[in-house]
């Protein structure tokens, strides 16, 4: 084969009969490829899953000639963990703040100790993995740790069994070298290392779409072709069912006793060619891991291609390497910064599993995943979600000696002069974790400098949903009924034009200079309905400023009238629409859209609605609701065509970031949706939005019903220049669960605004002044 230089690698798989060459390529450009590949699938991020370690029988029918793990029944206590044992590790784990219990046992000890067919009988098991599954079941239920089983050989039925209780599993293929199964070999004695059994698990696994971990051991009597042609077979399964997250690369350590205690262990050049033989073969995306306890804290495995550090547990030892400690997480982070790379927790099932979870999980166990995931499938660090009332914001972490991203820089000074940002410029920023999250909130906040100075603006307004009947079946609301549906939040109600004239006149009376008005989509409303309440307010307060009707009541009311959207536009207009919310937004990306609000308008019908806004010099707002069943992709395309539309017609006036409140969603209640974003996502959110629209859209408003008074005053330093409005009478978000009230006065916003530091002014609905008298009698 041609070797190539790093500026020239290809990122694709070796192919197969290339894959011998790397036995002649030199380390030095073996780990550069590796390298290369490595941060072409996962950027900066190394992860670890936080475990405990539950080893439920150190019992086995094998006699592998290098392990301490497995034990004779008369140097154990007992012949299995009892459940009282199972769950008081697990609990520790628990408030250790674990996601993951990782079951080790030997391989079916009870086909050769009667101590183990006598206890499992006593408790009333049949087979070890009968009583596996049990403990993995309880974990589950009573601490909400996330079971892995490493159970050994298992058959079909033994997995299709496991599968609805755990959210991934494992055996290490170790070797496809049969000749270690021989006499003087390490596997002699072991029936369940035949490398034909253990790859046909592997393959079962696979056809019943588990997640699965295998790996190779090295040092155990195997060549190097023979490392290479196990990780092969591995791939040739991969390629086939596509279930195999990760690969381990486990290096052999010598252990007192067994047969193979004055074995010679492979140095660390060793596992760093084999870590990089690993990751050329399996390509840039395989999640490549070797533990750092087994090789001086994991010096030069970074450098050698892996992306993950495996299980480590701040609670259990390695009972399989119980020589080796587990590093402390703080030195694993510190480690891995002075790497240039960032530390990040996930769970036992890796991220593109848990995304697919349809697909990779049982049904039962998809909304415990969702619940400790954020937007990338990784472990969710904190408990705060938007909505929340009594909950401290989170501290956004910083690893001291983390060295900068170069590529990270280049693209927020590109946005900072206001460049036209990439889809992957935009996910590398929502990408940004640990220090790179203040670096892009300083350059997002630099940008509200230029463009806004330092005053904060609000406007006073009223919210007036005049119904919250329905006919639409968006997965994510809370807020519409049906007409006699009353199983969430609040009974069906529709108000009358008089009703809503009346309390726009009330708002009036309190200072406000704008109503907004939004509803469900009633069944009896048409087109007319709109134009008469737009009449009944404008008739009693010509003066009011009417902010009403999303894209998509526009759009059916149009439909109701048998006429084109322009045209019905051009008729809100005249009757005294003076600006659009462009909310139903939601993600504006089908791809999303298809799950989150199937029967809503699409992608083109919002901007089609929008655009005929613009172009008839009609202002509107952009909206963007996430943390659901989205990702940064969706978030990232959302963002390019919100810039794109404004680019053509210059027709928004803000974007409101909207954090989805999951308590009360229906889709959340039904296991299908994430907990909304987390902080980190939020702020983020927040501050890519200000640097990807800049300078077209030139206000990012934060929402306080979302974000709470602590959230707003912290995005203030994260781009946002508006806090939105005083409301008066906020329905949607508390209906979904939001805790934070239905009206901030203005006093209490110039209040919020002056212990941040930041002047504040009163705003009209397309960001002038609002009157002197109208902020008079606001503050009265």
């Amino acid at each position: 084969m041609t070797f190539q230089t790093p500026d020239t690698f290809q990122d694709a798989p070796i192919a197969a009969t290339d894959a011998f060459d790397l036995l002649e390529m030199a380390d030095a450009d073996l780990l550069a490829r590796a390298s290369h590949l490595r941060d072409q699938g996962h950027g900066r991020l190394i992860s670890y899953s936080r475990k405990v370690f539950i080893p439920l029988t150190e019992l086995c029918r094998d006699v592998c000639h290098y392990c301490t793990f497995a034990k004779a029944p008369k140097k154990i206590d007992a012949p299995f963990l009892s459940p009282d044992q199972v769950l008081e590790i697990a609990r520790a784990g628990q408030a250790a703040g674990c996601k993951e219990a990782l079951f080790t046992l030997g391989d079916k000890p009870e086909l050769r100790y009667a101590v183990a067919r006598e206890a499992l009988a006593e408790m009333g098991y049949a087979t070890t993995l009968d009583y596996l599954r049990a403990m993995a079941e309880l974990v589950l239920k009573e601490t909400g740790l996330l079971p892995h089983l490493n159970p050994g050989v298992m058959t079909t039925e033994e997995m299709t069994a496991l599968r609805e209780v755990s959210v991934s599993m494992g055996i290490m293929l170790e070797t496809v070298s049969a000749r270690l199964g021989e006499r003087g070999g390490c596997h002699f004695g072991s029936p369940d290392k035949d490398p034909a059994v253990r790859l046909r698990t592997i393959e079962q696994a696979g056809e019943l779409n588990i997640p699965f971990t295998s790996g190779i051991l090295i040092g155990i009597g195997e060549t190097r072709a023979e490392r290479i042609e196990s990780l092969l077979a591995l791939r040739d399964l991969h390629d086939k069912h596509g279930h195999i997250q990760e690969i381990i690369i486990q290096n052999f350590r010598a252990k007192p006793n067994p047969k193979m205690a004055n074995a010679p262990e492979p140095g660390l050049q060793d596992l760093h060619w084999t870590i990089a033989v690993a990751r050329i073969i399996f390509g840039a995306d395989m999640s490549i891991q070797a533990p750092p306890n087994l090789s001086n804290g994991g010096e030069g495995l970074i450098a050698a291609g892996i992306n993950d550090w495996g299980g480590v547990s701040p609670v259990t030892p390695d009972h399989v390497n119980p020589e080796a400690p587990w590093p402390h997480l703080d030195t694993l982070a510190a480690d891995t910064a002075q790497c240039g790379k960032i530390l990040v927790e996930r769970l036992g099932v890796y991220r593109a599993y848990a995304h697919q979870n349809e697909r990779w999980l049982d049904k039962s166990l998809r909304k415990s995943v969702l619940d400790l995931i954020d937007a990338d499938g990784l472990a969710r660090m904190d408990p705060w979600a938007p909505g929340g009332a009594s909950q401290e914001l989170p501290e956004l972490p910083t690893t001291p000696g983390l060295i900068g991203d170069i590529g990270l820089s280049r693209i927020l000074a590109r946005a900072e002069m206001g460049a036209d940002l990439s889809e992957a410029e935009v996910c590398r920023m929502f990408a940004a974790r640990d220090g790179e999250v203040h670096e892009v909130m300083q350059a997002a906040d630099e940008v509200r400098k230029q463009v806004n100075g330092e005053t904060v603006s609000y406007v006073v307004t009223r919210n007036i949903n005049y119904t919250n009947i329905c006919y639409y079946k968006c997965k994510f609301c809370a807020f519409s009924k049906g007409k006699t549906h009353e199983d969430l939040r609040g009974k069906p109600y529709n108000l009358g034009s008089d009703i809503v004239a009346a309390r726009a006149r009330e708002a009036w009376d309190r200072g406000a200079v704008e109503v907004c008005l939004q509803g469900g989509i009633h069944p009896e409303y048409t087109g007319q309905t709109y134009l008469d309440i737009l009449t009944a307010i404008k008739t009693d307060l010509p003066d009011m400023h009417v902010h009403a009707f999303s894209p998509l009541e526009v759009f059916q009311g149009a439909a109701t009238l048998g006429i084109p959207v322009p045209e019905f536009m051009a008729r809100l207009i005249d009757a005294g629409l003076g600006s659009l919310p462009g909310t139903a937004a939601e993600i504006l990306d089908d791809e999303v859209r298809r799950d989150l609000c199937p029967d809503k308008i699409n992608t083109a019908e919002w901007f089609e609605v929008i655009n005929a806004a613009h172009e008839q010099g009609l202002k509107t707002t952009a909206t963007i609701m996430f943390g659901h069943i989205d990702r940064p992709v969706h978030w990232a395309r959302h963002l390019l065509r919100l810039r794109d539309q404004q680019k053509r017609t210059g027709g928004f006036t803000e974007l409101v970031p909207l954090p989805f409140v999951h308590m009360e969603a229906p889709i959340y209640l039904k296991g299908g949706a994430r907990k909304g974003p987390t902080w980190r996502e939020s702020v983020l959110m927040h501050s890519v939005a200000r640097l990807t629209l800049n300078p077209h859209i030139p206000n990012i408003q934060a929402s306080w019903v979302k974000l709470g008074p602590d959230g707003i005053a912290a995005c203030l330093t994260a781009g946002v220049n508006d806090i939105g409005g005083t409301l008066m009478d906020e329905t949607i978000t508390r209906s979904a669960g939001a805790e934070h009230g239905q009206e901030m006065t203005p006093g209490a916003m110039e209040d919020l605004l002056f212990e941040a530091s930041r002047p504040s002014r009163q705003r009209t609905t397309l960001y002038g002044a609002a009157s002197n008298e109208r902020r008079h009698v606001s503050l009265a």
